[in-house]
């Protein structure tokens, strides 16, 4: 196997952010360990690719914080300290011409990685496309959230809506346009979240979408979409994207998800298009997981969104 399309020799960052504070479920916060023993460094310096895998974040443990658990949203002054930081870490791979692949924890740690690319592509006068991977939209605000988890919050944070601090991350805020904004396989989306979606223009295409048109036809529009007009496109890939079958490490698995091919090609098509700019892999956790099979699966398609092929 060997790269085809894209840049033979891309300088990859990878950035642990080892938190679980956004998810109701313990052990994601052990799921950068988990893809990092599954290889994926090594993968991919087998593509040609230059790794620097010394960057993590230092996230607080729950048990270090205070029982009150900072009220409600559920501990969003320390997601939001720690979401800074990580966007810091971003816009510095993306000045440095680094692809910058942040190995969480839980998906409220889009709210960081994304505002931290949009920052330094602003820098230089663009915009940052964003295409979310996940069985759940995460557009909620802490106004219209039933659980008060950050994880179900970042896009809608990332469109400049909710909390101003977790909002206000990217400089200038908001940190991405709905124009430029596309989420893929959704299956589980709360009536607030249909309402936001409706109410903001965000373009969805849900699993029926993928069933009826084929996940080749779909790719295509989300890439046309998040890449319009902007700098480079930012994936945000949540392991729920996937069936269970596939992925049965994740916190909150929805059946019905994405096959092991058609997360693959989705994949290689991001790598054909030759704009990712950054990359997130997300809510794979080691507790739930059996033989690490998730995070091996992750580092799989780590591996076909920076270059692998077959031919």
């Amino acid at each position: 196997m060997a790269l085809a399309s894209f840049p033979a020799m891309a300088h990859v960052r990878l950035i642990g952010f080892p938190m679980d504070l956004g998810a109701a479920r313990r052990g994601v916060d052990m799921g950068p360990s988990a893809i990092r023993i599954a290889g994926a460094a090594d993968r991919l310096r087998a593509l040609g690719h230059t790794v620097d895998e010394a960057h993590n974040i230092d996230i607080p443990l729950r048990e270090e914080l205070p029982a009150t658990r900072e009220g409600r949203p559920q501990y969003l002054a320390t997601v939001t300290a720690a979401c800074a930081q990580l966007a810091m870490e971003t816009a510095k791979s993306v000045r440095d011409g680094a692809i910058p692949v942040t190995l969480g924890g839980d998906h409220s740690l889009a709210a960081g990685s994304v505002a931290g690319v949009a920052t330094a592509l602003a820098e230089r006068g663009e915009r940052v496309g964003l295409i979310w991977l996940d069985a759940h939209s995460d557009i909620h605000t802490p106004a219209t959230s039933a659980t008060g988890n950050v994880h179900g919050m970042p896009v809608a944070h990332l469109l400049g809506h909710g909390d101003e601090g977790l909002s206000s991350i990217a400089v200038p805020r908001p940190a991405v346009r709905a124009e430029n904004v596309v989420l893929v396989g959704l299956r589980d989306v709360d009536q607030p979240e249909r309402e936001h979606i409706r109410e903001w223009g965000v373009r969805v295409f849900t699993m029926r979408d993928i069933d009826e048109r084929g996940i080749a036809a779909v790719m295509r529009e989300a890439l046309e979409i998040a890449s319009r007009g902007t700098g480079g496109i930012h994936v945000s890939f949540d392991a729920d994207w996937l069936d269970p079958i596939e992925a049965p490490g994740v916190g909150t698995p929805v059946r019905g998800g994405a096959t092991y091919r058609e997360a693959h090609t989705a994949m290689e098509m991001i790598a054909d298009c030759e704009q990712l700019i950054a990359l997130d892999v997300v809510e794979v956790n080691p507790v739930l997981d059996r033989e690490n099979r998730t995070a091996e699966l992750s580092v799989g398609l780590m591996a076909s969104a920076l270059g692998l092929r077959v031919l």
